[in-house]
């Protein structure tokens, strides 16, 4: 056994309609997803026992299937109750549900095979929310060239381009690595990035060179009620370095400031007023998602 399985948690995980302490699950070493990362992914936060925007989440993994040719294996019920089965043990703490579908078991080829049964894998894992002093600072980032593929639309378990993204910010003790196809913002490793100048919001376009996460419309909700003007267009690099704030937003991150970039200090270099309204917005959505 390998040394690492001891220290596996034996909270639940759902496998192949199974349920099975996370330790003992095992897939073959012929999954497609192992051999070739086939498949596709998704993270669902839950507060309180209630999945938070599951509805949007499962529409975006119907998308990232469609793109890859794989049937959705469950229905949004099946996915639902999967979800609060797994995350019923955690109570009332801030918890992700993991979703993972990939083609399924067959020889290695790289042309994909007809007629496979797709392997369907959830698991369950403490939320680590973003510490107050922390948010209250706001955090540091790096930038780097976007040199993932051109399919960054689809929520795919091959995240090496991603994981060599974060690497780099990790390196330089920074909180993301802002990422640049030439001249202009695509997001960060883990989390999309949006730009505020003069009380307006704008992020990068839903295309195929971005994932539009699902604060996409969450956020442009939250703006459309506070009266703030958002918009989705290309962003130049100097207009990031330019902007009076900066922010990430990812399901584990919610809504973060970013005050310095390269080490220059975006806006006054202090989280500023357009954060701070829409993360107290974003709270209240949670408190009424109970």
């Amino acid at each position: 056994m390998h040394p690492i399985a001891n220290a596996l948690p034996d909270t639940l995980c759902y496998l192949d309609g199974e349920y099975t302490p996370l330790r003992d699950a095992k897939v073959s070493v012929l999954d497609r997803g192992f051999i070739f990362g086939d498949g596709v992914y998704e993270v669902v936060p839950v507060y309180e026992g209630r999945p938070f925007c599951f509805d949007e989440h499962m529409a975006r993994l119907g998308r990232s299937l469609a793109e890859l040719q794989i049937d959705n294996p469950l229905t949004l019920d099946q996915w639902r109750d999967i979800t609060v089965r797994l995350a019923a043990p955690g109570g009332a703490s801030p918890q992700t549900v993991y979703y993972q579908v990939t083609r399924g078991v067959a020889l290695r080829d790289h042309a994909m095979p007809k007629g496979l049964v797709p392997t369907v894998f959830a698991m369950v894992n403490p939320m680590k929310p973003v510490p107050d002093a922390v948010r209250a600072a706001g955090v540091s980032c790096v930038t780097a060239a976007d040199f993932r593929w051109q399919k960054a639309h689809i929520k795919a378990t091959s995240l090496l381009g991603a994981v060599l993204a974060r690497q780099i910010s990790v390196d330089a003790g920074a909180t993301e690595t802002v990422m640049f196809r030439g001249e202009f913002l695509s997001e960060a490793s883990s989390s999309n990035v949006w730009v505020v100048k003069d009380g307006r919001m704008s992020g990068s376009p839903k295309d195929e060179l971005v994932l539009a996460g699902i604060r996409y419309g969450l956020l442009e909700r939250l703006c459309g009620n506070s009266g703030t003007p958002f918009d989705l267009r290309r962003i130049k690099r100097d207009e990031v370095f330019g902007a009076d704030e900066l922010l990430l937003s990812s399901a584990t991150k919610e809504v973060l400031p970013v005050v310095t970039l390269d080490g220059q200090p975006i806006g006054n270099g202090r989280p500023g007023p357009i954060y701070r309204k829409l993360y107290a917005a974003y709270q209240d959505v949670k408190q009424r998602n109970r």
